[in-house]
């Protein structure tokens, strides 16, 4: 068995190592800030594991009135039974949001006088490693509501739902305590059509105090359905301002992407000044803003997609078999771990799960129907990626040297223009900014003339 283990630890270290290839090797770069989730004032964040026809949907409840008054009203596809249903670590989205989040990254050029060599080993890839009542039918004729099922997680009240026309289903709702924005009925009614249930949720004030929670936890349902899909509608009734969605996906498979909305990859891969390390926030959220306006408002934003195995490079470790397991992936692999020796474990967790960060921003003219999903076998690592390239400062003064000096004034403007052109930016203030630290820029039609020795 000792023989076994190290001829497995052999093997998955050659795998390794020749799975670096060029490609990997342009993701490299130090790790400096993200663009998380916290960014944005209204972003929603759901958890989506999804293998064959099961889903497990994790939603983060960032609710900030008066917890009396929360409602959560989540069209299903079938009627969940009290073990489908449970509450959720909500450091599990934190820690998915940390790991797959839109990175800055850094590098230093190297002095240019001395002798070039090989340094791919230098910059190969960092690998990262209480009781419930028994559920009862209830029907109600009048209004055509019928409580399929009625139990307790944690500190809420659940009733699973099925209706017959949406009039009946809103009125039972505001008879019931839950407050409902008013207009509900029209976006209910679709889901009444294709005789989808309806999981409602409200907080018992009772056991909320008793065990003092500060905020609402995540609520963690599963379910088989061939719909693949993300209810949104209900989130947009009587709101008249853009919402953000971010939607982690896993999958044993690869990509995951919306069928009914075009998914697109955030620009990424590009460098900019370095006094942008100081405001990258500020940079995300332009930049962001700016490209969800060239599309058309009407896209999905692809931010992440990589194995969950390894990161490069990492903004948070990946996260572990536990970890994975909360978030609710329940394919796991466990021949491979049992095998695997606990050092290599640690380092590199063996998963087979592909996460997939979308991000959508949305309102109900651009958005009218809800998230259709698909999963394809892309296994294509993606990230939102941006490069700070921090100029050597030395002397210098080999003919290589001076070439590269007179060169960084004209890279320093490429940079000025390439943040102008993403964030809709001033540029004059852009290379004011630029000059403070030092990168005094030179315009291209200057450039043009130096070239020409004008």
């Amino acid at each position: 068995m000792k023989l076994f283990r190290l001829l497995f630890s052999i093997f998955l270290v050659f795998v390794i190592l020749i799975g670096f290839t060029p490609s990997a090797l342009a993701f490299c770069g130090f790790y400096v800030a993200k663009a998380d989730s916290k960014l944005y004032n209204k972003a929603s964040q759901v958890v989506i594991a999804r293998k064959d026809n099961r889903t497990v949907l994790t939603m983060a409840n960032d609710y900030q009135g008066d917890v009396k008054d929360f409602a959560m009203v989540v069209p299903v596809p079938t009627v969940l039974k009290e073990e489908q249903v449970k509450v959720g670590k909500p450091k599990i989205i934190e820690r998915l949001d940390a790991f797959s989040a839109p990175r800055l990254v850094e590098y230093f050029d190297e002095d240019p006088c001395t002798p070039a060599y090989d340094r791919a080993l230098e910059s190969a890839p960092v690998m990262s490693a209480p009781p419930a009542p028994q559920a009862r039918k209830r029907s109600n004729r009048n209004l055509g509501v019928t409580v399929e099922a009625q139990f307790n997680v944690g500190e809420y009240d659940i009733v699973i739902l099925s209706a017959k026309e949406s009039r009946g289903l809103e009125r039972w709702l505001r008879g019931n305590g839950y407050k409902i924005p008013r207009g509900a009925k029209r976006l209910l009614r679709p889901y009444i059509r294709q005789q989808m249930k309806f999981f409602v949720a409200k907080v018992n004030l009772e056991k909320f105090d008793e065990n003092g929670y500060q905020k609402l936890r995540p609520l963690q349902m599963s379910y088989e359905s061939p719909k693949f899909m993300l209810p949104i509608r209900l989130g947009m009734v009587n709101s008249t301002s853009e919402q953000d969605l971010i939607a982690y996906v896993l999958s044993p498979k690869g990509q995951a992407e919306l069928t009914n909305y075009r998914t697109a990859k955030i620009p990424s891969n590009m460098n900019i000044p370095v006094y942008v390390k100081q405001e990258f926030g500020d940079f995300y959220k332009s930049m962001f803003q700016t490209s969800y306006t060239k599309e058309d408002k009407k896209v999905a934003f692809l931010e992440y997609a990589w194995d969950m195995g390894n990161c490069d490079p990492c903004s948070a470790d990946p996260l572990n078999r536990e970890e994975l397991k909360d978030a609710g992936v329940f394919w796991l692999d466990n021949n491979a771990d049992e095998i695997a020796p606990p050092s290599f474990r640690r380092r590199f967790p063996t998963s087979n799960v592909f996460i997939t960060r979308l991000h959508v921003r949305y309102t109900r003219d651009k958005f009218p129907e809800d998230l259709m999903f698909q999963e394809t076998s892309n296994r294509e690592n993606f990230q939102g990626r941006y490069i700070l390239q921090h100029p050597y400062t030395g002397e210098a003064n080999c003919k290589a040297g001076r070439q590269y000096k007179r060169g960084l004034r004209t890279r320093f403007e490429k940079e000025a223009q390439t943040l102008a052109r993403l964030t809709n930016w001033n540029i004059q203030d852009i290379r004011q900014k630029m000059k403070l630290e030092g990168q005094a820029s030179i315009s291209m039609w200057q450039s043009f003339l130096s070239w020409f020795g004008m």
